[in-house]
């Protein structure tokens, strides 16, 4: 077998880039005679703008320019767009607020931008932008989700009359809800998904230059083709060909880097108002306020089940914070995202969720990794805990009583999606396995002896991916013998440089270290989705085997050609085309040479190897999934938690590279080990302050609050895309949190604490349970 060819564990050939220092991010980028920009955002949630006064901040040393948004309504800047219409019940429609990317009558959070001050250096901006004098009328706010629609909260919006953004319904209510009257034994929980903020390693930097005729956009993104679009069509209402976007090196995604944000259209604004290239950078601090941040949900849920320990109906209430604005994505995915894997692997389909989203004075959310699939596929396993206890079964039991088995697959589950592959009972037997939850009562007797309570939990999740149902490539073979592959997804971290070259290797027989990946540049990427919802193996990589059959198929007709052959009777492998039964042959050098040279060319053929394409799926999405066990120990004193052992099984279908795949399930693990047991974005109720802005009181995990992770994977091939692939990135953040939670409360013998497990939270479940 190929050593660098699909399955192949092949070390990732960017890191030696990456790793010595040779990487490019955009901070890295300067140009000649650029600015720099800072932002003054609003120090209050909600506030009317009585005035703002530029006059001495625009008179300091090195300053440029201070500009609001009385500029903006100059220039006939358009809004910032939502990019989604979720229905609301009984043909309700959402309401979408407007946003400017700079506000001149109200700040709705701590963050709002209202001033841009350019500057000769990055530290007169800031100095200039603490001269800016704005003048306040402070309002009541509203930053706890669970009292966004009470009567007496303060209304964000007053032309909507409500905080209420859209009430979603799922469909099926009357079935559940007569289900759950008719179940023999109901269980209900109360739960809480606490507020995340992803915090890639790299800030966020925008970077533009402005030539008389075009703009140019240098920043961190997911997929530069959206970007662009939303910016040219919708902020600057000019031709796409008059913007072109370009990402370098990008320091991680998680979601957060798929958006249109303001920063980038001030920039692009300055920089033609100016006529130089102008740039900004968020700090960390700045990050945390100008970031979309993850989950923040409020859910009251209920599961009936028969005699038998099957489950009979399900019926969950949930509101979900928006923040005060709407990004592009922002209720979809507590939504029609989160709804796509309703009943997730188990086979219900009187189920009815409803989601309320609602305007919050705080940061808004949006995508963060996984988009609404972990938050119900937490729901789902915590309520089966609370099903396992009143009916006195195993936690693993009652789950395997109610696995979609194999023989029903095609499965369509209560969404409508199709569920075409997946061994769910198996995989959680060899997740149990690889777990030795056999063993662990000794263990448990072995920690309580040194006075620890020990406990374990077992979470299964599965993901929707595939984002957008088409994506683009092209490979093109260049005169010097490399095949360039264009690709519309983007890789911020994940290893694309390394896989899209071992799919294109396998896929002509061409050496590993001479194909290149060309991504992120809209001068060079003609179409595209972008990387997000796990989608670029399956999407990416069917579009690079694709594009490169069609190159293959030609340079077998230029080696038939120039064989005296026909063209059925060339085998290409390894590098070669050999006529079938004989030793003749010619290797790639000699294909690439002549498909330049009209003269040696097939009649009809024109010259060069250079194939493209739009690759279209025929499935709404795939369905990744995994079983996830987790081990803990509580210092019943203290009440701190350490995860001392965790094991997970995913079937992520056929991999292309095992690395690749641990690195992403270590990653998504990581995340969810966040979210469970650290990070919590907070709120100060009475004056709407974001309480969490820095590391010393938003804890991130590090490498030691992780054990060493054992992981297996069940590969079930995909019968839906030309590799059998499903995603890979997001599983951990979908099984990690069920898990732990689960493992915490059989070590408390308590029905359930909300995350994260903070020692005091911990401790104070521990006195409530004594």
């Amino acid at each position: 077998m190929d050593k660098f060819g699909i399955g192949q564990p092949v070390r990732r050939k960017e890191d030696k880039r990456l790793l010595t220092g040779g990487g490019t991010y955009t901070d890295d980028i300067n140009l000649p005679g650029q600015a720099h920009a800072a932002i003054l955002r609003s120090p209050h949630a909600h506030a009317r703008i009585l005035s703002i006064d530029t006059t001495a901040a625009a008179a300091m040393p090195g300053v440029v320019a201070v500009l609001t948004g009385k500029e903006v309504a100059e220039d006939q800047l358009g809004l910032l767009p939502v990019q989604v219409d979720v229905p609301g019940v009984a043909g309700t429609k959402m309401f979408a607020p407007p946003r400017q990317i700079l506000q001149t009558e109200f700040v709705r959070f701590v963050g709002d931008p209202v001033a841009l001050i350019i500057a000769e250096t990055r530290a007169a901006a800031i100095e200039a932008m603490e001269a800016v004098m704005v003048d306040y009328d402070i309002l009541p706010s509203v930053t706890d989700t669970a009292r966004a629609l009470d009567a007496d909260a303060t209304v964000i919006w007053p032309e909507n009359g409500t905080n209420l953004c859209v009430h979603w319904d799922s469909g099926r209510a009357a079935e559940a809800d007569a289900g759950i009257a008719a179940a023999q034994t109901v269980v209900s929980i109360d739960l809480i998904q606490n507020r995340l903020v992803g915090n890639p390693m790299e800030p966020r930097v925008a970077l533009a230059e402005w030539d008389g005729e075009r703009f140019t956009l240098h920043s961190p993104t997911q997929g530069v083709i959206r970007v662009r679009e939303s910016l040219a069509k919708i902020v600057f209402k000019m031709p796409l060909e008059k913007l072109r976007v370009i990402s370098p090196d990008v320091g991680g995604g998680f979601g957060l880097r798929g958006k249109l944000f303001p920063e980038s259209a001030m920039v692009l604004w300055a920089a033609r108002r100016l006529g130089r290239p102008v740039k900004w950078r968020a700090d960390r601090a700045e990050t945390f306020v100008c970031d979309p941040h993850g989950r923040d949900h409020v859910t009251h849920a209920e599961m009936g089940f028969d005699t038998a320990g099957r489950i009979t109906a399900m019926r969950v209430r949930t509101t979900a914070a928006m923040g005060a604005y709407l990004l592009d994505f922002g209720p979809r995915i507590p939504t029609l995202a989160g709804g796509r894997i309703n009943g997730t692997v188990y086979d219900i389909q009187v189920l009815n969720v409803q989601v309320r989203c609602v305007f919050t004075n705080t940061v808004s959310t949006d995508a963060y990794r996984g988009a609404g699939r972990p938050e119900t596929a937490y729901v789902i396993e915590r309520l089966l805990d609370q099903g396992a206890a009143k009916l006195g079964l195993a936690r693993d039991e009652i789950r395997r009583r109610n696995y979609i088995k194999p023989e029903q697959i095609p499965y369509t589950n209560a969404a409508g999606n199709h569920i075409d592959s997946g061994h769910f009972a198996e995989t959680q037997g060899l997740a149990l396995e690889l777990a030795d939850w056999a063993g662990f009562p000794a263990r448990k007797a072995e920690a309580a002896a040194r006075g620890k309570l020990r406990g374990i939990g077992l979470g299964y999740f599965i993901e929707a991916s595939g984002g957008q149902p088409f994506e683009w490539a092209r490979v093109h073979i260049t005169a010097e013998g490399r095949a360039k592959v264009h690709v519309g997804t983007f890789s911020h971290g994940q290893g694309h440089e390394t896989a899209f070259a071992q799919v294109l290797s396998q896929t002509l027989g061409f050496p590993y270290e001479s194909i290149d990946l060309v991504q992120g540049d809209t001068d060079l990427v003609e179409n595209g989705g972008g990387t997000g919802g796990s989608r670029s193996s399956q999407m990416g990589g069917v579009a690079v085997k694709r594009a490169g059959g069609m190159v293959l198929e030609k340079a077998r007709r230029i080696a038939a050609h120039l064989l005296e052959a026909g063209v059925a009777d060339i085998e290409a492998a390894n590098g070669r085309f050999t006529i079938a039964g004989t030793d003749r042959a010619i290797g790639w050098a000699q294909v690439i040479a002549a498909s330049l040279d009209r003269a040696r060319l097939p009649a009809g053929e024109t010259p060069g190897l250079d194939e493209q394409l739009v690759y279209k799926r025929d499935t709404e999405c795939n369905f990744p999934n995994g079983a996830h066990v987790a081990e803990v120990e509580v210092d019943p004193d203290t009440g701190v938690v350490t995860l001392v052992n965790y094991a997970a099984v995913d079937d992520v279908g056929v991999v292309i590279n095992p690395k690749l795949v641990h690195g992403q399930c270590h990653g998504g693990i990581v995340s969810g080990i966040g979210q469970a047991m650290l990070e919590h974005a907070v709120y100060d109720s009475e004056s709407g302050q974001f309480m969490t802005a820095t590391f010393q009181d938003y804890c991130m995990p590090r490498a030691g609050d992780a054990p060493d992770l054992k992981l297996g994977l069940n590969v079930v091939p995909c019968p839906s895309n030309d590799l059998g692939v499903k995603g890979a990135g997001e599983g951990g953040a979908c099984g990690a949190p069920p898990a732990i939670v689960s493992a915490l409360c059989d070590a408390l013998d308590v029905a359930h604490v909300d995350m994260p497990l903070t020692p005091e939270r911990v401790w104070r479940a521990l006195r409530r349970s004594a």
